[in-house]
């Protein structure tokens, strides 16, 4: 829970016990404490009204938790559990490569959806990395990733989400690796139609950090099949073409502009990632204008799970996450 937050709660207390205060005094002296009493109850409604709903929804991405994860501090089966208990967040975002060996087995795809049911958490979409490149200009090797995706598709609609979020690599020039994200992605996106499950892009390095190569690779694909299931992940922080000795360890050498690339995904948008690295002593993000990039994801007219993804090393995971989550709180009753 966020200061304001706080600051409000405390405040809606202290109206309702002088409101309760003058209706008791209205009954047991019979001095005409009416008018009082009305005026601090419209005072009482004037304040929860100033307590909009946020335009969003918010989910949890697994990969906030990687470090935990990776440690064995936390299993995948009990990742909707602690979403829920431990930071408030009824929606999760799954990563494929915590429970790489699992697509496939439905007693634990049952238990995990028992334990999302039980808990009242919703499964939103999964995140497939590893599965060979849907863009690669080898048709071959394209279309082998393109089938090595399928069992996600399945395994994504029985725990319930609406997407998986998957990537468009790919060697060569930006026309050459276009046209084969766009013969990938379309095969993969029929398979999708068929399961009712969407499948969405993130920026995420290289040609696919480009806003509007991006665009236009989804935009060709619905075109050509006359849907609109193919989606992107718009990802705040993602914006690196080019990484230096084309090595994302060795730093960003060419970074595209990530407001402008937010504007040109977000027409296409199936879900949001919110990724996060620091806050200052206010709780803004250091590195993003979080505010800015909000602002552009609501005048889309987007209105679905907005997912939580820190990815910051100062603070712990878990403070991260809520240090997120309490900024996208905020900035929600802020942002006009």
């Amino acid at each position: 829970m966020n200061q304001k937050r706080r600051e409000f709660i405390k405040q809606f207390a202290g109206l309702t016990a002088l409101s309760a205060a003058g209706i008791w005094t209205l009954n047991c002296t019979g001095s005409n404490k009416e008018n009082t009493a009305q005026d601090t109850t419209a005072t009482v409604k004037s304040a929860t009204a100033a307590v909009k709903p946020p335009f969003f929804k918010i989910s949890l991405a697994e990969w906030s938790l990687h470090k935990t994860i990776f440690a064995k501090q936390l299993d995948n089966l009990d990742f909707p559990i602690k979403a829920k208990q431990d930071f408030g967040i009824e929606a999760v975002e799954y990563v494929s490569i915590f429970f790489k060996d699992k697509a496939k087995d439905t007693h634990y795809l049952t238990e995990l959806r028992k334990r999302c049911e039980d808990n009242g958490v919703t499964s939103v979409l999964i995140m497939i990395d590893a599965e060979g490149n849907l863009a690669d200009t080898d048709a071959k090797k394209r279309m082998q990733a393109v089938e090595n995706h399928y069992k996600w598709v399945e395994a994504a609609k029985f725990l319930g989400c609406h997407s998986i979020r998957v990537n468009s690599y790919g060697e060569g020039t930006a026309e050459q690796v276009k046209q084969a994200a766009i013969d990938g992605l379309g095969k993969l996106t029929e398979f999708g139609i068929k399961h009712d499950i969407n499948i969405i892009v993130e920026n995420h390095g290289g040609y696919s950090s480009n806003g509007k190569w991006l665009a236009d690779v989804i935009a060709t694909v619905n075109k050509n099949l006359n849907t609109n299931r193919c989606g992107t992940l718009p990802d705040f922080g993602n914006f690196c073409t080019k990484y230096k000795n084309n090595k994302w360890q060795d730093g960003c050498e060419e970074e595209y502009d990530r407001y402008t690339g937010i504007s040109e995904l977000m027409p296409f948008a199936k879900g949001v990632s919110a990724k996060s690295y620091d806050f200052d002593e206010q709780g803004n993000e250091t590195k993003l204008d979080y505010k800015r990039l909000l602002k552009i994801v609501k005048d889309a007219g987007y209105n679905g799970y907005i997912g939580v993804e820190y990815e910051g090393t100062r603070l712990s995971e878990p403070e991260g996450i809520r240090a997120t989550k309490a900024l996208l709180e905020k900035l929600a009753q802020e942002i006009e």
